[in-house]
């Protein structure tokens, strides 16, 4: 059990999909608690960028003097190389805007607390060929939406289970092999 809460978020992981190709969105989602060596790793991944890998933390307002944070603090950081100006605009604006929505969302149900003593790392994909800002946005909020609830909640028995028992036909759509 933690100690600030009920419920021990540190180290929990999600994953979230949402959209469709190329304006989707891909999210893996790790919750940590302050003072914790996840939340020491996670830490070191926001400061550690490489070329067209820039961690930042969330934040949303109109113009950059009204920048805030979302709270709790959320860390998000590009899985594509953004190298290219459009695909940099997509993932730090659209994406970004989309992560703060939908960690905002999982405040809202109650999923997670909003307290600075929980970190919210937030790695996301989004296509280089994406061009719908709107349709990157909202399909980067439900994606991170069901990435912090599968972190939270976890996967049923049953869907665990169903899994295993096709573990001999699972597929992935960048496998081509048989």
């Amino acid at each position: 059990m933690s100690r600030r809460w009920p419920f021990d978020y540190d180290g929990l992981i999600g994953e979230g999909w949402s959209g469709s190709d190329p304006d989707g969105a891909h999210v893996n989602v790790v919750l940590a608690e302050r003072g914790t060596p996840t939340a020491a790793a996670l830490l070191t991944t926001f400061t550690s960028p490489a070329p067209g890998h820039t961690p930042i933390l969330v934040v949303v307002g109109d113009t950059k003097d009204q920048y805030e944070p979302v709270w709790p603090p959320t860390i998000m950081i590009n899985k594509e190389t953004a190298l290219e100006p459009r695909h940099q605009k997509v993932t730090w604006g659209a994406g970004q805007t989309g992560i703060a929505q939908g960690v905002l969302d999982a405040v809202a149900e109650g999923l997670i607390p909003a307290s600075g003593d929980l970190l919210v790392f937030v790695a996301i994909y989004i296509d280089p060929s994406a061009e719908d800002e709107t349709a990157v946005r909202i399909a980067s909020r439900a994606a991170t939406l069901k990435g912090v609830r599968t972190a939270r909640e976890g996967r049923g028995d049953g869907a665990v289970q169903a899994l295993v028992g096709r573990r001999d036909d699972v597929r992935n759509p960048f496998y081509s092999g048989s």
